[in-house]
This record gives C-alpha cells, structure tokens and sequence, in this order.
C-alpha cells in the first residue's frame, strides 16, 4: 500500500505516523533550516507547532509582548533574570521517571543547555539558560518518551505533587500514585483550567503524615479508607506567599470516584470568580476568604449539572502490577568502611511495605546535578530496580525497589557519583530556591547561604545529620518558593538600607512545621538581620535550642519560649552600626550587592488589550468548534464560555469599567450595555452565560451555546466596529 500525505501548515500526517516539521528559528530567519521528529500524539504536535508560530509572530512584532508571554508560560518556558535566555520547566506528575525519561531529558539539556538539572519543590525538573527559539525543538524531543512542558508554568493547573514515597511507604492506607496521575492526565490542556486568575497547585499525601503538604495547596488529599472504601479527606483554599493559609477542610471523606469531578467543579468556580486585576489577590485562597467555605461548597453544588462526568472511575490496575526487578548482580562488592556503610543504611535507605525492597534517599544539594549522573542514575534504576525513581518534595532523589542484597552494588555505585552524603530529609538537608541566580523575583542569594548552612551544620553540628524533625528552608524573596514560612527555621531574602547604601539581609522566621492529617503551622517573622550574619544566627539558635529545650520537640520549646524571646537572642544581629565591608557583599558572590528585581513571571500576566481580547474570543470560539466535531461536548461549552467573557471583557475595558473576576465580567456586561439599550440580546447576558451550568453538556446544548456565542461575537465586533467608526 502506498502512502498517503495530508499537508497542513507545517505539519505531515503520513498514513501510520506523524511527522513534524518546524523551521529552525535559531540561524536567523534568512538562514531556516528544518528539523524533522516523528511524534503519534497530533494534539501535541498542535501545541509545538502553535508554540513555534507564536515566537515567530513575536519576533515579527505581529503579537503584543503579554499575549506571548502568557502562551509560552503555558509551555514551560520562564524568562531568567539573565537577559536572552529561558529557564524550561518540565511537568513530570509526582515527580515520577523511567531510566528512558532521564536519558531524553539528559540528552535535551546537553543538547539545548548547559548539561545541568535542577529539581524543584513541586518534583519538576527545570533546564536553565536555553534560546527561545530552540524551544519548540526542545520540547519536541522531550515528547518522544512522553515528558511534556505544558502548563508547568503560568495561570493554569501546575505539576500534581505526590509524596516520593507513594505506593511503597508503610503506613499508607493505599497507593495514591494512580490517583494523582489521573487528576494530572484529566486536567492536562483542559479548557477550564488554561487561563485562570492565577496558578493552581493540587498534592496527593501518602498518609496521615501529611508529607505532600495538603494544607498549603489550593487542593490537597489525603488518602482514607471508610468502611472498606476508598476515599479522601479533601482540604481546599491553602497556600504560602506573603499571606500564608491553611486550608480548610471540604470534605472528611470523598470517594475516589469523586475526587476528579469535585476538583472540576472547583476550578470552574475559581476561573469564574477568581480575581484577575489585582495578581497579589488572585490566588484560590483570597477567594475562599472572601465569599466563605459554605458558599463556595453550594457553589460546587450547582456546578455538578454541567460536569461530562458525575463519577470517573480511576484504573489502578497498571500500578498494582507485580514490581519486577530484571536482575541480579553476581559482581562481588567490598565495602572498605562498614561503619559508613552502615550509617548510610541507617539515615538514607527506608524500608518499603513490600517484603525485602528498600528505597534509597539521594541527598542533593539544592536539587543541582549533571546529566552525567542522571545518566547513571538511569543505567542503575534500569538494570538493578524496578526502572522508576522519583524526584521529591524537597529537591532531592528516591530510587524505589531495591532488593536488600543489592544494596552493597548501590552504595558503591552512588558513592562514585557522590550520591551518599549522609543526611536525606534531616535538618542538614536544606530547601531552597534558586533566589537571585535566575530569578527576576529574588531579592537576595537563598542558593548561596544555603550552602554555608549545610557547612555549619556538617561542621559544627554534625548530630543534625539524623534529626528529621528540625526543617530549614530559604526563599530568595516573599513568595516562598523555597517554603520559608512553614519551616521550623526559615530565612527569606530582603535587603536593609544602611545610610545611601543598601546590604543583603535576611528576614528569620520560626515555629511552622507540618503537623499532620492537613493540619500544619506558618512561622513568625521574628527579625531582620544582614544575611552575612545568618549562620550566626543559626548558631544561636541551635545552641539555645540544646541548652534550654529540656528535651522538647522544636515547636513546643518555640512556643513556651515565645516569639519576644526570640526577638531578643537575635537582636543584637540586627544592629547596624557595626557593618563591615562583607556585608555588603552577597552570598556566593565578589561584589557590592545591587537590588535588582525584574517582572515576575510565575504567575502568568493579565491580559487586557481590547484587540488582543477579540483575537482571542475568535479564537475560543474556533476551537469550541473544533472540539464539537470531534464529540467532546464539555470542552466545546466551556470554550463557547471564554467566547463570551472575553468578548464581554473586551468592550467593558472601553467603557475603563474594572473588569476584576469573570462574574463581575458578566454583571457589568448587563449594566453597562445591556440595561443602557447600547447592545440587544435575546435576553439578558447573565442568562445566556449562565446556562453552562443550568444545562447538562449533550450534543444539543454544546451546539447551541456555541451558536449563541456566535451570534454574541458577531454583535459585538459589529458594536466595536461602529464605535471605532464614530470616535474618528
């Protein structure tokens, strides 16, 4: 049989295979040449391709800087500080890997970077100092074993997090990994979820523990069993930031069948009445704060007419398989130090429920490795475990499903590497952002006085190698990457102005900490001290901490102290009267500190052009369009939806009306033009929005409401139109 070729754009669907074809940006525009990938998943090759147009309409000056911005966002890809270059992140759900992932992504970085890895908080990987123009080829190559950049950035749902030690941990009532990989599977390139407010963080706990942070998400679970079925304890609406949450509690118990249309429901709800103008206030957290729980859960509750589905029923089947592990070394291993050895058995390898695996913990500091390792890492998993490793929540490594006897092969194997540092998840194992090295955001270096930390403790400290109770963490700047404000110790870049000149500083903050089954604390900012003096101040705390705690936890000794004491220890820290030439100079570097902070780009951008707005309801409705002929009936309403708020927001901004969340879009609507007689709809505006949640989403509905928002657009280009007629 022949093939067969059906050209479109620049793509060439073959009979069997896809190939893509995308011109080369990087030599110059007069200088193209092509690169060719074979791919099977056409959306994907929609979403490169798409990427790849829109670089090139940007670099043309054909598409405003914000409208960019806000689609590359959605693919991964963040400007650094440093001029011309873009941090890549990857969105690998839970932070899981197969040795084929970690080779591809090896290879990319080699290929496209600087053969560095970074893992972050959320279990993503993140590749630094990449061309723009290369980045549709990048992502290209990471899709051949199915590692994807969409929506790790931007307003959109992040990675889904998970505990590292799902499916294997002891304690856990069952795995939660089949879980959080199909909330992550369903809500990937959903139409509810791609330009909301702000972003949106969902975790999966192992256990009671609580070691994935539930309390802090927009939506964390946490796995229960009620009379013999399984189930969640739902916390929604928390978060970290300059204005830390606890979440509240949804529901005690949510079957799993549940948990996917539940969070449907809830993202609904926030794209709808989130905040959109004011980005400080647009987070799912100020949004429960600001209309209650009990309102938000009847709101759920009206929602559940317009769901595709009422229940999905998720498969574990593919990870309740048999692990199986290929071989057996007959390599005979000597272990020259026993006693190291098994030390290291002690702090960094963890027993699994499964009879006779362990896991082993990589301690990696600040989450920064080379690709020569991953490649390692990727022979070992592949030849001697289960050919899985996770990256965790706190920017180290998990190698899972290692038999006993192979443990000596392991450690000699990873000591090479220099992968045996004593110390994973204890207090000598400190979170931190990357602060000032690539981020427009940070204030002062986290990366670089996490490093003298880690000495003071090894050096000084060394019974810290085994306390996992203590957590110190460091963010660059106030928005807690680096999760500062719910450490035992925390410390928070900043600057103090001293006469004309300004010093790095370092705000201390103490007493947060997880407490368990959703419930956990935020610290208090105690003071403000130039950062060349934070290892002191780390001194005087321990120091403190094992003269005057009697034995009690952390937290218990902080509270009986109180946060006044604390105050006054580490006053005399603050004092600047005693500056010296160092402090003027930042961690990890030889000069004077300058306060440079650019536009941050973590949270995506508001979009507000008239023109640019119209674009993009036109371009809503094309796709609502699209999804209706290939039978995906909640899809194609919801894209009919941002039709009408778009179109609707477009003419309130010509009217300088605040157009702050999508309900307030659709109430100003009617106000503004409707009520005024300026525009005539069959009924009121509010009406024909709102049926995408009074009706169910069948064939006859999707088509419809699309129509509706047909002859919506329709009315008001022609509306624009005349005006632009008479304001000339």
């Amino acid at each position: 049989m022949s093939q067969k070729y059906y050209h479109i754009e620049n793509v060439v669907f073959t009979f069997n295979k896809l190939i893509l074809i995308i011109p080369s940006l990087w030599e110059g525009r007069m200088g193209m040449r092509s690169f060719r990938t074979e791919l099977e998943n056409p959306v994907v090759e929609k979403d490169i391709i798409e990427l790849e147009k829109k670089i090139r309409l940007f670099k043309e000056g054909l598409i405003n800087e914000e409208l960019f911005r806000s689609l590359r966002l959605a693919r991964g890809v963040y400007g650094q500080r440093q001029f011309g270059v873009q941090m890549i992140r990857l969105k690998l759900p839970y932070g899981k890997v197969t040795s084929n992932q970690l080779l591809r992504i090896s290879a990319v970085a080699d290929e496209y970077s600087t053969g560095k890895l970074h893992i972050t908080t959320r279990q993503d990987i993140q590749i630094h100092y990449v061309s723009l123009d290369r980045t549709p080829e990048l992502w290209a190559q990471l899709e051949k074993d199915d590692v994807t950049l969409r929506e790790a950035c931007g307003n959109t749902v992040r990675n889904v997090t998970a505990s590292a030690t799902a499916g294997i941990d002891i304690n856990e009532p069952f795995d939660v990994s089949p879980y959080a990989d199909a909330v992550f599977k369903f809500f990937l390139r959903n139409p509810i979820c791609q330009e909301m407010g702000r972003k949106f963080k969902i975790s999966f706990s192992s256990s009671d523990s609580d070691s994935a942070l539930s309390f802090i998400h927009d939506i964390g679970f946490i796995p229960k069993i009620k009379n013999n079925e399984r189930g969640f304890k739902v916390l929604l609406g928390g978060g970290l930031g300059s204005q830390p949450r606890a979440a509240d509690v949804l529901y005690q118990f949510l079957p799993t069948q549940k948990i996917i249309p539940v969070t449907e429901s809830v993202l609904r709800i926030f794209d709808r009445h989130g905040e959109r103008t004011k980005r400080q206030k647009a987070r799912m957290k100020f949004l429960i704060n600001e209309i209650g729980l009990e309102s938000f859960v009847k709101l759920i509750e009206e929602e559940q007419k317009a769901l595709s589905q009422k229940e999905v029923i998720i498969d574990t089947s593919n990870f309740d398989a048999e692990i199986i592990i290929p071989k057996i070394s007959n390599k005979k291993i000597n272990i020259e130090d026993e006693a190291t050895f098994k030390t290291w058995k002690e702090l960094n390898v963890i027993p699994q429920k499964q009879n006779g695996l362990f896991a082993i913990g990589i301690k990696v500091k600040l989450g920064d490795f080379t690709t020569q390792k991953a490649r390692e890492l990727a022979r070992l998993i592949k030849n001697y475990a289960a050919d899985e490793l996770r990256f965790t929540l706190r920017q180290n490594i998990l190698i899972r499903h290692v038999k006993k006897e192979l443990l000596p092969l392991f450690y000699q194997e990873l000591k090479t590497l220099g992968f045996t540092e004593l110390g994973y998840n204890s207090t000598t194992d400190i979170t931190a952002c990357p602060g000032t090295d690539t981020c427009n955001l940070g204030i002062a270096s986290s990366t670089g006085i996490a490093v003298e930390l880690e000495r003071v403790l090894k050096e000084e400290y060394p019974q810290y190698l085994n306390n996992k109770e203590i957590t110190i963490k460091i963010s660059g700047c106030m928005n807690a990457c680096g999760q500062h404000n719910m450490a035992h110790i925390g410390f928070q870049g900043m600057s103090i102005n001293v006469g004309k000149l300004v010093i790095p500083a370092v705000q201390i903050l103490l007493g947060g900490g997880v407490l368990g089954d959703g419930k956990g604390r935020f610290s208090d900012k105690v003071i403000k001290i130039p950062s060349k003096r934070g290892p002191d101040a780390l001194r005087l705390l321990l120091n403190d901490f094992e003269d005057n705690s009697s034995n009690k936890p952390f937290l218990e000794y902080y509270d009986i102290k109180g946060e006044k004491y604390f105050y006054n220890l580490l006053k005399p820290l603050s004092d600047t009267s005693n500056i010296t030439q160092d402090d003027y100079i930042d961690w990890g570097t030889t000069n004077n500190y300058v306060k440079t902070i650019g536009i941050g780009e973590c949270a995506g951008v508001i979009i507000d052009l008239v023109a640019t707005l119209l674009i993009e309801a036109q371009e809503k409705l094309d796709l609502a369009e699209d999804a209706y002929l290939n039978n995906k009936w909640s899809d194609a309403i919801y894209q009919a939806y941002a039709t009408f708020v778009n179109g609707a927001k477009a003419l309130l901004l010509t009217e300088d009306k605040k157009t702050n969340s999508q309900a307030s879009i659709i109430n100003l609507f009617d106000e503004t033009f409707i009520e005024t007689h300026k525009i005539t709809l069959q009924m009121s505006f509010k009406e024909l929005v709102y049926q995408i949640n009074k009706n169910r989403p069948d064939s006859d509905f999707a088509k419809t409401y699309i129509n509706q928002a047909k002859d919506f657009f329709e009315t008001i280009e022609a509306y624009r139109e005349k005006e632009l007629v008479n304001e000339v």
